[in-house]
């Protein structure tokens, strides 16, 4: 709360603080060390420009305070610098201030020049008239100063005019005044330091440290040394009315004991105030008047001047036509007013120390997951550099594993030849000596043996013999450029788990015994995904199981069963691992099936027309065709209508296995199970066995239907809505395809995607 107690001109806590027209404070001393007077280029501006505060009336009455003497003195005393550090405006290099009427707000705007460092110009006082007197000079400078002079907001930088008042125009802040009396107390007593008398001293002297105060002026409310009365505050003029009185007694040394009770003792109410040489807590309470009328007490609250006033402002002043309100309840209406937006202020300085909470804690969780990366990196290097050294013990046994190998194979050589070498020697010698000898029969005798050990050792001295079998150089090369290069390259990659993908519903749909998913990465995610894995369960509520694993973002999966309810999900991956799954999405298939013949799975004698719903043939024989749908759970019905018949055919109907044979009739294999019917008669048939001939045929405009009920596992059919003979077959399990044979004698419809009829016929009864 300190910074909110300091002035924003001094640095200090306030001291008789006012009340600038932009709702900032600042110190009386100090608004009088930064108002400035307009310069004589901009005094031609029209009144409601220099004088916002509404400084139409006359000249102030006599017993009324202009404080233009303390005023002159304090724009004097700027001129040479003040706390602020402010320096004299220069002349022509002068900020030029601009100020602009704001229907009587006191508001102005101006830039704060770069020579100014608290935003405030301080412009040469109006020099007297040559031959005045120096009182009459000093009321001429007070009078144009107070007529032409601004004060600047050192914090918004937002000007004001000075009226005929001066700064005593402004109003007290004595609420602001009393509450930094009680944090100077209290500051006081947490320090364990008892509150010493102190002596009232002067709030105008410029000696340090200033004089005792003798005097205290109740309309001013300023107190004066002896020196500083004379020379502000003559009892002559318009302060000859003013009562001077001697300063309050200082207050009596506070008990350390009991602060926070001496505090509460002196709280001001709303108005209330304290007499300004009393700073303890046993200052004698003072109520503050109105200015503008001597010993009135405030009662009422100007709603458009935004300001307590007395009854006699309302009849006489300038707040007569105003809208005014009772003082109490306007004080208690604001003061509810500010405790509602301190609520939410509270909320957000809650929500702030959460905040901070939250940033300690992540700058907490930085210093421990730094710590474990080092940690990582460190273990990640020391198994790069234990690899290393393991492939390079490697590396260096095989270098020595190829030297021993050359230096045996060398050694070896080397021995072989030295004994083949010595060998030759002596064989050598021992024939020079048998040369030598002169007995021809005796060397005949052995000649020829020898002629054969010379020449075989001849010969074991072969072309290559005397060749190293090994080189001397190393034919190893090592590669670690791409190694190097790699451990170049070595560095952190951004790489984490792919985001959740977001399903598109408005692409998700099914149709028929399908259904169609669609999905997408959402946006600004920095972790690309290598692929999705779509996920189905079997349409009972069982587990899931993958069904599409790929890089596009819609699949369709085909072969579901029907009127069932499927749940999906979709999670993507890349080279970090795999990402969450998406949200569930639940989707229905439809309650009948709608299938039209296959053109792809029929015989090629098969003819299709009317959006593959019509078929015939080409030739006599039987061909079978397939529907488009399959089967493998729940209750089907489909019918087919005879739109021709001639010379008395027998096309089949009936269902069957994808693999079933096309070329002849249906049923005639145990891929199918069919019934096929002339025009007086039908039988049921599989594996070729006919079985259930029963009275009724069929004729051009007939309906057949088929009923595959694959929750009871059996299969029936119908004629014109009668049940044909029993129940065909029962034990139907597996996946089965509409199916139906015929020739060219016959022309059938499809129509499907019927409810299964209630209202059908009893059965006939079979003939065998």
């Amino acid at each position: 709360m300190e910074e909110e107690l300091k002035c924003p001109v001094c640095g200090s806590l306030f001291r008789e603080p006012i009340i600038l027209p932009c709702t900032h404070n600042v110190c009386l001393p100090c608004a009088r060390t930064i108002a400035v007077q307009t310069p004589d280029g901009e005094q031609h501006l029209p009144p409601p420009l220099l004088l916002s505060r509404g400084a139409a009336a006359a000249a102030p009455p006599p017993d009324q305070d202009s404080a233009a003497s303390g005023t002159c003195g304090g724009a004097g005393a700027s001129a040479t610098g003040g706390p602020s550090g402010g320096a004299a405006g220069g002349g022509e290099h002068a900020d030029k201030l601009s100020l602009y009427s704001e229907t009587d707000s006191g508001y102005g705007s101006y830039t704060p020049s770069l020579k100014s460092p608290n935003g405030v110009r301080v412009l040469p006082m109006v020099p007297a008239p040559p031959g005045s007197s120096a009182a009459a000079a000093r009321g001429a400078a007070c009078s144009s100063l107070c007529s032409s002079s601004s004060i600047t907001c050192p914090q918004c930088h937002r000007s004001a005019s000075l009226d005929h008042r001066g700064l005593r125009g402004f109003q007290r802040n004595r609420l602001l005044e009393g509450i930094v009396q009680r944090y100077q107390q209290g500051r006081g007593a947490a320090l364990g330091a008892s509150v010493a008398p102190a002596v009232a001293i002067c709030q105008l002297c410029d000696r340090t440290p200033p004089e005792p105060a003798a005097t205290l002026c109740e309309q001013c409310d300023v107190l004066y040394c002896a020196t500083c009365q004379l020379k502000c505050h003559p009892s002559r003029g318009p302060f000859a009315k003013h009562r001077l009185v001697q300063p309050p007694p200082p207050p009596p040394a506070a008990p350390e004991a009991a602060p926070a009770t001496a505090a509460t003792a002196t709280v001001p109410s709303a108005g209330g105030c304290r007499s300004p040489g009393g700073a303890g807590a046993g200052a004698v309470r003072k109520f503050p008047t109105c200015p503008e009328h001597d010993m009135e007490n405030y009662s009422m609250y100007c709603v458009s001047c935004q300001s307590p006033v007395c009854y006699l402002c309302l009849e006489e002043g300038r707040h007569t036509k105003h809208e005014v309100k009772p003082l109490g309840a306007t004080w208690k209406q604001h003061k509810a007013q500010l405790s509602q937006a301190l609520n939410g202020v509270s909320d957000k300085a809650k929500e702030a120390k959460e905040f901070l909470v939250q940033l300690r804690n992540i700058l907490q969780q930085i210093q421990e997951n730094g710590l474990d990366y080092e940690a990582c990196l460190v273990a990640q290097c020391d198994a790069l550099v234990d690899a290393l050294t393991r492939q390079k013990a490697k590396l260096l046994t095989k270098v020595t594993k190829e030297r021993e190998h050359k230096l045996k194979m060398v050694w070896d050589q080397i021995n072989h030849c030295t004994l083949k070498l010595r060998q030759s020697t002596g064989l050598m010698e021992y024939c020079l000596e048998v040369i030598k000898e002169d007995d021809p029969s005796g060397f005949l005798q052995i000649s020829d043996a020898l002629i054969k050990r010379v020449q075989v050792s001849q010969e074991q001295w072969v072309k290559g013999a005397l060749e190293p079998k090994v080189s001397a150089e190393f034919e190893l090369t090592l590669d670690s450029e791409p190694l190097l290069q790699a451990i170049h390259q070595l560095d952190f990659v951004q790489m984490k788990l792919p985001p959740v993908p977001l399903l598109q519903l408005e692409k998700c749909c099914t149709r028929n015994n399908s259904v169609t998913l669609a999905w997408r990465t959402p946006p600004f995610t920095h972790s690309p995904a290598d692929g999705y894995i779509l996920e189905l369960d079997d349409g009972d509520g069982g587990q899931f199981r993958e069904v599409y694993v790929g890089k596009e973002t819609l699949c369709t999966i085909d072969g579901l069963h029907f009127n069932s309810t499927y749940n999906a999900r979709v999670k993507a991956f890349n080279s970090s691992g795999v990402g969450p799954y998406s949200k569930t999405v639940v989707l229905q298939t439809s309650d009948v099936a709608w299938f039209t013949f296959d053109p792809n799975s029929g015989h090629r004698d098969i003819i299709l027309s009317n959006d593959n719903q019509t078929a015939t043939c080409s030739s006599y024989d039987d061909r079978v065709v397939l529907g488009t749908a399959a089967f493998s759970k729940g209750v089907h019905y489909w019918e087919l209508h005879v739109d021709r018949y001639d010379n008395h055919p027998d096309p089949a109907f009936g269902v069957a296995r994808a693999s079933v044979v096309k070329d002849m009739m249906l049923g005639k294999d145990d891929k199918a199970w069919a019934m096929y019917v002339d025009n007086n008669r039908s039988w049921f048939m599989h594996c070729n066995s006919h079985t259930n001939r029963t009275e009724g045929g069929v004729c051009k405009g007939a309906t057949v239907g088929v009923l595959l009920d694959l929750n009871k596992h059996t299969l029936t059919f119908f004629i014109n809505g009668q049940q044909q003979g029993p129940t065909a077959f029962s034990h139907v399990d597996g996946v089965f395809m509409p199916a139906l044979s015929l020739n060219r004698n016959v022309q059938v419809t499809l129509h499907t995607g019927l409810e299964v009829p209630t209202n059908l016929g009893r059965p006939k009864l079979s003939g065998n």
